[in-house]
C-alpha cells in the first residue's frame, strides 16, 4: 500500500475576513439545527445563518466573498464543544483564524483540521480589521513558522502555542495521514505477529 504524505501548514495567504465581537459561540457560527447532519458536506452555506438572518454581515458582503482568513476578538468558538463549527468555517473557505484569544475546545477541533488559531491583542486586531475593511482586496499572511502576521506595510507578533505550532508545521496534526504515512510499517509488522495471523486466518472470528 502506498503512504500518503502527511499535510504540513506554514503559511496561509489569501484576503481576510473580519467578524466584529466577544464570546461569539459555536451555535452562532453553525446553528444547532445543523448538527443532525450526517456529513459535515453543505455547512458552509450555513456559516452565521442565524446572525445573517437578522443582521449585516460580514459573510454576505461580496467584498469579502473568497476570503481564507478570519478575524475575530476575544474567546470565539466558546460554548458547545461541536466540531461543526471549524467544519462550517473550513467548507466557506476560512484557513487561518487570528483572534485576541479562543475556546480551548474550538482551538483544538480547527488543529485537529490544519487550522492555525493565533492570538494578538486587542489593539492589533482591531488595526487589521480596519485595514480589511477599507481595503477587503488586502492580502494577509498568517505565518505560523515565525508567528508573524502581514498585512501590507505592518507585521505583528502573533502568539500560537508551541506544541500546536510544532504539529502544524510537521504535519502531526493530520492523525489520518500519519496512519497512512505508516501503513507498510504496520502491515509489515503485523504479518509477524501469530495472534494477527490466526485472527485473519480465522476470517476475522476469533
Amino acid at each position: 500500500m502506498a503512504s500518503a504524505p502527511v499535510q504540513t501548514v506554514s503559511r496561509v495567504t489569501g484576503k481576510a475576513i473580519p467578524v466584529h465581537g466577544n464570546d461569539i459561540d459555536t451555535d452562532r457560527v453553525i446553528p444547532a439545527r445543523y448538527l443532525r447532519s450526517i456529513t459535515f458536506e453543505g455547512l458552509g452555506d450555513h456559516v452565521f445563518e442565524d446572525d445573517r438572518k437578522t443582521t449585516s454581515h460580514p459573510f454576505d458582503e461580496e467584498r469579502f466573498s473568497g476570503a481564507s482568513v478570519l478575524l475575530t476578538n476575544a474567546n470565539f468558538g466558546c460554548g458547545s464543544s461541536r466540531e461543526h463549527a471549524p467544519q462550517a468555517l473550513a467548507r466557506w473557505g476560512i484557513q487561518a483564524i487570528v483572534g485576541e484569544s479562543f475556546a480551548e475546545i474550538f482551538a483544538g477541533n480547527c488543529t485537529a483540521m490544519g487550522i492555525p488559531c493565533l492570538t494578538a491583542s486587542h489593539a492589533e486586531l482591531e488595526r487589521l480589521m480596519k485595514a480589511v475593511e477599507d481595503d477587503a482586496s488586502a492580502e494577509i499572511t498568517v505565518d505560523i513558522k515565525d508567528k508573524t502576521v502581514t498585512c501590507g506595510d505592518e507585521t505583528i507578533a502573533a502568539a500560537l502555542p508551541n506544541g500546536v505550532r510544532i504539529q502544524l508545521l510537521e504535519g502531526a496534526w493530520d492523525a489520518t495521514g500519519m496512519l497512512l504515512e505508516g501503513a507498510g510499517a504496520v502491515a509489515k509488522t503485523a504479518r509477524r505477529l501469530p495472534y494477527v495471523n490466526r485472527f485473519q486466518n480465522h476470517g476475522g472470528n476469533a
